[in-house]
């Protein structure tokens, strides 16, 4: 996976305009500073590794108990 660059980030809200986004916090999901999020790179290397787990060889969660 190539590290996410703010050009790509801008290109993805530019075509998903729902939200105007500000530099501001474009930066802040490319390179957090502030700490109150997970950057967006952190994320997306969460999720390959999710995306690799076989769910198949996962043993199912135990029931939920009363008590």
């Amino acid at each position: 996976m190539k590290p996410l660059q703010k050009p790509t980030l801008t290109g993805i809200c530019d075509q998903m305009a729902s939200h105007d986004w500000t530099e501001a916090e474009l930066d802040e999901l490319v390179d957090p500073k502030l700490g109150i999020i997970t950057g967006f790179q952190e994320l997306l290397e969460d999720l390959e590794v999710l995306r690799q787990v076989d769910l198949g060889a996962t043993p199912p969660a135990l029931s939920v108990q009363k008590r």
